[in-house]
């Protein structure tokens, strides 16, 4: 049994850490997702499921290269994973991740929906589908999907700094920016950055 374990604190957002010992078997079905939140750290997220150890190793290396960045060969071995795990969210979500910051906006939507397809609640899918549907213009999708991750994990600052920078810039929602900026920096609250955004906000806003 392969444990695949997504964790989120106070800086780190897109990592992807394995435990556990993996089996010489595949699996092609969804594996349920645990969500654990701590209010002081962030989240954790574990899949458990049955994976070759070819699978595990090839994960490691993919991810190992990606660190190193080299992209080209990261990506392909991690899109080599994915298919042969299937029913495993993390796999696709780091694929989502890589080809974004490649630049590659189409196949990284593409690899983050089958990531949420076997685990539809994921907040770092969610956020990252958000991050993607703001660049292509589709302002109303990128609220829902920050929405969806912080009704998750409200505590997920980069989710909530997202959603308030949406609502200012791009949806025109000044309460929405208020109460999001202000909820960010109860989180984060050395954001000097975001203080002067607070300020702008309740300026326009006549207060």
């Amino acid at each position: 049994m392969s444990r695949m374990v997504h964790r989120l604190g106070a800086t780190l957002v897109t990592a992807l850490l394995v435990a556990g010992c993996a089996t010489t078997s595949t699996t092609s079905k969804s594996v349920p997702a645990k969500i654990e939140t701590q209010e002081a750290v962030g989240f954790t997220i574990t899949e458990e499921a049955r994976i070759g150890s070819d699978v595990r190793a090839d994960y490691d290396r993919a991810l190992a290269l990606l660190d190193a960045g080299d992209k080209e060969r990261g990506i392909a071995l991690l899109d080599e994973v994915a298919a042969k795990a299937p029913g495993l969210s993390a796999p696709h979500i780091d694929l989502g991740i890589a080809y974004h910051r490649a630049g590659e906006l189409e196949a990284a939507e593409a690899a983050l929906v089958k990531g949420l397809d076997a685990n539809p609640n994921h907040p770092i899918a969610l956020n990252e589908l958000g991050i993607i549907q703001r660049k292509t213009g589709r302002f109303d999708e990128a609220r829902k999907s920050y929405e969806a991750a912080l009704a998750v994990y409200s505590g997920f600052h980069f989710a909530r700094r997202n959603l308030a920078v949406l609502c200012d810039l791009y949806l025109a929602d000044l309460e929405c920016a208020l109460e999001n900026y202000e909820a960010y920096m109860l989180t984060v609250p050395g954001d000097d950055e975001a203080s002067i955004w607070i300020a702008d906000v309740k300026n326009r806003m006549g207060r």
